[in-house]
């Protein structure tokens, strides 16, 4: 056999446990956010470092001061090899009932060839991949390893905090980020570009007290109705972002059709499009606004009355080149600037997480094009991706010149990752995997 099939095989001889595996991981709740119960999350931490045991590989539980421990390893590297650190995270987003799910979320269910439940995607498919390419070569792989698996990627990380106190211990060459996706089961991409994300928590105050809407209501101003308005001048009439001075840029890589998106998305029928320009730069190279969740009482519990305040989550994606810090100063300034009727404003920052850009002419980088060639029988193309991994960022300062290949099997067609009856395709799996183990081995034998 050649190398390349070799390799395929020995993935291909992995895909049964490595499958076993991740049915186990998805049915641990191992959801971060403040208030849910972190027993599931230390198990799952605990479960993925027997899983690495399982294939030869000695992982720990990294200690990460004020929050859940991340997932270690290190194998060294061989002379004159490099070195890769290979990131994935183990918890998940939460998974309520009522968002829709027509399986159990913790319970692994295989639905047309897929296998469904919260994490199956995101990103306890990245644990996977990972496993199966280190599976590949028995747990010894030809270059030098640091496997990072953390514990708080949907959550308010701490992790960036400790790879900023322990940088040397995630030094590498090559970071190899398994937590993106293709945009179609099938075809191979890698993201070169990656939105930030300022968050900010907007409180309206309009009255003493809730008062009687019928007694009141024409004259005496509504918190709620204060905070829609304010709201609403986030967007010009088209959708596109309307805070003065946040960076906009065409996108110059892959495009996005408009019926990709109205699939991939689910976009009812009959609905139209928010924004302007090509959709690729609406969803990569472009701000947007959303708002995430509201303070305001429900319709169940409605009475007639005028609020006397009201709240919202504010969140604003960034492209490259915007300062994190810049955008969330332009967001406080103008929703402080902008409340109607002279009402009481508190904006609270949130989050703060920079955008990512990476890019395409190293040596790694092309390599990991061909690997993925091979693996997928098909070019690679480059995307951009409307999400935001803040510790990259923390990863570019510890190993400045370190090459980042982002991919994963998080495919936007089908995966619905944070939504309901999540899933992933299991051959997205082995064909990363194997596109991992041909880069892994090509890196060993240089140029």
């Amino acid at each position: 056999m050649s190398d390349s099939q070799d390799l395929e095989a020995a993935v291909a001889a992995a895909m049964p446990g490595v499958r076993a595996t991740l049915e186990e991981m998805i049915a641990i709740p191992s959801i971060a956010f403040p208030g849910f119960d972190p027993e599931p999350v230390n198990r799952m931490a605990q479960r993925t470092v027997d899983a690495f045991a399982e294939i030869g590989v000695t992982a720990r539980l990294e200690p990460i001061e004020g929050g859940y421990p991340a997932v270690c390893a290190e194998i060294p590297a061989p002379p004159g090899t490099p070195t890769v650190l290979m990131y994935a995270h183990y918890d998940v987003q939460p998974a309520p009932m009522e968002q829709g799910w027509d399986t159990d979320p913790f319970v692994a269910t295989e639905v047309a060839g897929r296998i469904h439940g919260r994490g199956a995607a995101d990103d306890k498919s990245g644990i996977a991949i990972h496993l199966a390419t280190l599976a590949a070569f028995e747990g010894k792989p030809p270059v030098g390893v640091r496997l990072v698996i953390e514990g708080e990627e949907e959550t308010i990380s701490h992790l960036e905090a400790h790879v900023d106190k322990y940088p040397e211990r995630f030094a590498a060459d090559v970071m190899l980020v398994g937590d993106m996706g293709n945009l179609v089961v099938g075809e191979p991409v890698l993201s070169t570009a990656l939105r930030g994300h300022v968050k900010a928590v907007v409180e309206i105050e309009t009255l003493a007290a809730p008062v009687h809407s019928g007694l009141f209501g024409g004259a005496a101003p509504d918190a709620l109705m204060t905070l829609i308005r304010l709201l609403d001048r986030l967007t010009d009439d088209n959708g596109d972002c309307a805070i003065p001075g946040i960076k906009s840029t065409p996108w110059d890589g892959a495009e996005f059709t408009e019926d990709m998106l109205r699939a991939n998305a689910g976009v009812l029928d009959g609905v139209d499009l928010v924004g302007t320009g090509e959709v690729a730069s609406r969803l990569w190279s472009k701000p947007s606004v959303t708002v995430l969740g509201i303070d305001a009482p429900s319709v169940a519990e409605a009475g007639n009355v005028l609020q006397n305040k009201a709240a919202a989550v504010v969140a604003l994606r960034i492209p490259a080149g915007q300062d994190a810090r810049d955008a969330m100063d332009k967001l406080v300034e103008f929703l402080t600037s902008q409340t109607p009727g002279n009402a009481r404003v508190t904006v609270t920052e949130n989050k703060l997480s920079p955008a990512f850009s990476q890019g395409t002419g190293g040596r790694a980088f092309a390599k990991m094009a061909v690997a993925m060639e091979q693996a997928y029988g098909r070019a690679v193309t480059t995307v951009g991706s409307g999400g935001s991994i803040p510790l990259l960022d923390t990863l570019r300062n510890a190993s400045p010149d370190a090459e980042f290949i982002l991919f994963g099997a998080q495919d936007q067609q089908k995966s619905a990752i944070h939504g309901p009856n999540e899933s992933v395709d299991l051959l997205e799996i082995e064909k990363l995997a194997l596109a991992q183990a041909l880069l892994l081995r090509s890196l060993a034998e240089g140029n």
